[in-house]
């Protein structure tokens, strides 16, 4: 594809995104393409980063086109951020050329519009905080509660972009057998600093057609999200239950930390999540993995009370520790939606803790920076379940790095750790305590 043709599937991926607004930009995005297979790869990951670097600067540009006359398009939105990162307007006229598979040419409006963006930075000191640090105005002393005087810092390296992280699937090879096998291929990883089974590379790699990952060698999934998992410290001769597994991430690294032994059970509310971990499962070569779909006035949880060792409970979240990779997502956000989220975290958390076993741990994790949903969530849930308290710090588990181990609960940044935005809690069961299970599914 021509840049212009690029620029072009561009806009219309932001189009469809815009035309969804409460639907996830990236599974827009994959409809997008799966609907136009005759676009490559390559050009694929171009115009999803055309789009992206929109989505990541949305506030910026919107300051920037304050004033403009008309609707702020996707067309005007990709032309400023074009401008605002280096490309001068006679190339930006260029690419609306009108030609074959190239945008109509720039209306008199829109060049008004965009021809004082030339030669500037999207980022300037003179944009309110909040704009210039791409975060909702509500949301700001929810950010400085948990980062205090780093809230700044913490927020601009949210602009950045994502690296790609792999877990080694110790079940097929070891991390060298990826690196060696990765490299075979022209994706040149590196070992993360913190997860003892991470690869890194560095932005969009068309990792998914490697044969490392066809083979069921590598998995793509964030260093934090690995780190969760070694925190729960799951053995071959564990029962583990992974109680809001979704497609499945987090139990195809809980079967490969359990040898592909003892049994884990997969759950969530929705069918199509657990059917998508089938084909995963499939290529990862695990086999001790039972999935089971969570419905209203199921007797299941009852029938299973105080019978895991390991209760896994990715909880529902904000997802704003995910903003690098999902930068629509600040767009959706609500404080209603926070509001909600809390409630539903409460739930689950007491739902899953009475199918932990007295001497078994419960893993508490999100990809949110809130205090409201981690640190806050887990001092309200001990004050109600007294037969739950906090692991000691010597009896986290060894996969855990030393930095980590050194508290029962820890949060991960970008900034300071290069990874997603993750909290995660180990708790303990030290006693049963009698109760009545709820028959009912949680809301996830």
């Amino acid at each position: 594809m021509t840049p212009a043709a690029r620029l072009s599937g561009a806009i219309d991926l932001l189009c469809a995104i815009q035309n969804a607004p409460r639907r996830p930009a990236d599974a827009t995005a994959n409809a997008f393409f799966r609907e136009r297979r005759y676009i490559g790869g390559g050009d694929r990951r171009a115009i999803s980063t055309l789009a992206w670097d929109v989505l990541r600067g949305w506030r910026r540009l919107h300051w920037h086109l304050e004033g403009s006359q008309g609707e702020i398009s996707p067309r005007l939105l990709c032309a400023a951020s074009m401008l605002l990162t280096g490309t001068t307007m006679d190339q930006v006229r260029m690419l609306f050329s009108g030609e074959r598979y190239a945008q109509k040419p720039l209306t008199p409006r829109e060049d008004v519009n965009l021809k004082h963006l030339e030669g500037k930075e999207l980022s300037t000191q003179k944009q309110p905080v909040a704009v210039r640090l791409e975060y909702p105005d509500w949301i700001e002393p929810a950010l400085r509660e948990t980062f205090g005087s780093r809230m700044a810092d913490e927020m601009e390296a949210m602009l950045g972009t994502p690296t790609l992280d792999l877990r080694v699937n110790l079940l097929k090879g070891t991390r060298e057998d990826g690196l060696r096998a990765l490299k075979s291929e022209g994706l040149n990883a590196v070992p993360t600093k913190l997860s003892p089974w991470g690869l890194r590379l560095d932005g969009r790699q068309p990792v998914t057609a490697a044969q490392a990952f066809k083979d069921g060698l590598v998995e793509i999934q964030d260093e934090g999200s690995q780190l969760v998992v070694a925190a729960a410290g799951a053995k071959p001769e564990h029962r583990v239950l992974d109680y809001c597994a979704g497609a499945g991430g987090k139990t195809l690294a809980l079967a490969m930390t359990m040898e592909n032994k003892g049994h884990i059970v997969a759950c969530d509310v929705h069918e199509k999540r657990l059917e998508g971990a089938v084909k995963r499962l499939r290529r990862a070569g695990v086999h001790n993995v039972e999935r089971h779909l969570l419905t209203t006035g199921d007797k299941w949880a009852k029938r299973r009370a105080a019978s895991f060792d390991r209760v896994l409970v990715d909880a529902p979240c904000s997802g704003t520790g995910t903003w690098r990779r999902n930068p629509d997502a600040r767009l959706r956000l609500t404080p209603e939606d926070i509001q909600e989220l809390v409630i539903k975290q409460s739930e689950i958390l007491d739902r899953a803790a009475s199918l932990v076993k007295p001497g078994g741990r419960m893993i508490y994790a999100t990809c949110s920076l809130l205090a409201a949903e981690n640190g806050q969530q887990i001092d309200a849930f001990l004050k109600r379940r007294t037969d739950f308290v906090r692991v000691a710090t010597e009896d986290l588990p060894d996969l855990l790095p030393a930095e980590l181990r050194e508290k029962a609960q820890f949060s991960l940044t970008p900034l300071r750790d290069g990874t997603d935005g993750f909290f995660a809690c180990v708790m303990q069961r030290v006693e049963l305590k009698v109760e009545t299970l709820q028959e009912e599914a949680p809301s996830t």
